[in-house]
């Protein structure tokens, strides 16, 4: 009976509308971040040039995190959530019908995209307080556990079709290039748009006394935000885009190939979201996000050290399977560090601090790239990990009863 009414409260129509919206958003992810870095690589962009797009879109989705944070309970969670599909299926319409430097450029801007299939931009920024006003305690961490596994599985999905093009061509020549396959995202943009407009007024934050203002938590919540912000800074030296413009021109790996290879990323990244739950209420939240976290990060920075083509992709699936443990964990446990009320602007404020360094990872990473072949790697590397370590020394002793909502250990 305990079970069934758990399971019930875990998934409730508005968690399913969620759920379902940032599924598909994640399936144009990652078809996009496959086709822009193989497409860029055929145009004979430069890792520079390249880098330099990636910043704009990275910076693109701090700018629009941060209003989000600002304004997006004011303006309405519903709301704000329905315009930013809109966004997303108008950013389809200009990469499919304009590619051309300065749109691309125009787009990024925009803050609608992404170079990673889970990202933490302006969606998530109203999706995690959303999901969190559906449920509490240790279900709260399942269902983040769920929201990331739909992510990771959809995104595999967008990255698996990514290759469709190429494998098609051989025998039907007429077949689309590949850049006109972003106008899938217009279709993705009016389905999210209409998710967003069902949901009930149960997932709006209420009536606020100011702009999503931090109040008690706000020196836990700016900690947790430099930390983050280190993390993502990091991150920026391979997103997703880059690492597929890395194997696609170093490693020669075909768009096709690199689908493949994305796609069962996108599968153990999914078994890791679900498996997180599971370490978090045996292990502690704190101990699961460093403990899968720090090791991953060694296997990133070996991937250029790889000889070939397999162990390269075995290295970055080793990587992928542990270093996005921490991420439903990461979730629940900055929802579970503040008040209510205080959930958006905690989530915008740490999602924000993830893309302030951020759009300098990718530019740095076409740089470093002239120094040493694999410098973004280790780079990338050696920041996550003092990130780790950092994260674990500063907030070990934040007992779990000291915040406001505690996960459930049962």
């Amino acid at each position: 009976m305990t079970r069934a009414i758990r399971n019930t409260a875990l998934m409730t129509s508005d968690a399913r509308r969620i759920l379902v919206a940032q599924g598909l958003r994640a399936a144009t992810y990652g078809l996009g971040s496959v086709l822009l870095g193989s497409t860029l690589d055929a145009r004979g962009w430069s890792t520079s040039e390249v880098g330099f797009l990636l910043t704009t879109v990275v910076t693109g989705t701090a700018l629009l995190s941060f209003l989000v944070g600002r304004f997006g309970d004011r303006f309405g969670r519903r709301r704000s959530y329905a315009w930013l599909f809109a966004g997303l299926g108008g950013a389809g319409v200009v990469l499919a019908v304009a590619p051309w430097p300065l749109a691309l450029v125009v787009v990024g801007l925009t803050g609608t995209l992404s170079t990673d299939v889970i990202e933490s931009g302006p969606f998530t920024s109203l999706e995690q307080p959303m999901l969190a006003a559906t449920t509490a305690g240790h279900d709260r961490v399942r269902l983040f556990g769920r929201y990331n596994a739909v992510a990771a599985i959809a995104g595999s999905v967008g990255a698996l079709a990514a290759g469709l093009p190429h494998a098609l061509r051989s025998t039907w020549p007429a077949v689309p290039t590949e850049v006109r396959w972003f106008a899938l995202f217009v279709p993705v943009g009016i389905t999210g748009f209409l998710f967003a407009r069902a949901l009930s007024e149960g997932v709006e934050a209420g009536r606020a006394s100011g702009p999503n203002p931090l109040g008690p938590s706000r020196r836990r919540v700016q900690g947790m935000a430099a930390l983050f912000g280190l993390d993502s800074f990091g991150g920026g030296f391979v997103v997703q885009s880059f690492v597929a413009f890395w194997f696609s021109s170093r490693l020669g790996a075909s768009p096709a190939t690199l689908g493949v290879v994305f796609f069962f990323v996108g599968l153990l990244q999914a078994g890791s979201f679900l498996a997180a739950p599971r370490l978090a209420r045996r292990f502690g939240l704190l101990t699961t996000m460093v403990a899968t976290h720090l090791p991953s990060n060694l296997l990133l920075a070996a991937i250029p050290l790889a000889p070939n083509l397999p162990i390269a992709v075995a290295l970055l699936m080793g990587r992928h399977a542990l270093s996005q443990m921490d991420v439903p964990t990461r979730q629940a446990y900055v929802m579970a560090l503040v008040e209510p009320g205080e959930r958006t602007a905690a989530a915008a404020y740490t999602n924000t601090a993830r893309y302030l360094g951020r759009p300098f990872g990718p530019i740095l990473a076409g740089v470093s790239q002239r120094i040493a072949a694999g410098m973004p790697f280790f780079l990338a590397g050696g920041i996550k990990a003092v990130y780790d370590l950092s994260l674990w020394f500063s907030f070990r002793r934040v007992p779990p009863d000291g915040m406001s909502d505690p996960i459930d250990p049962v």
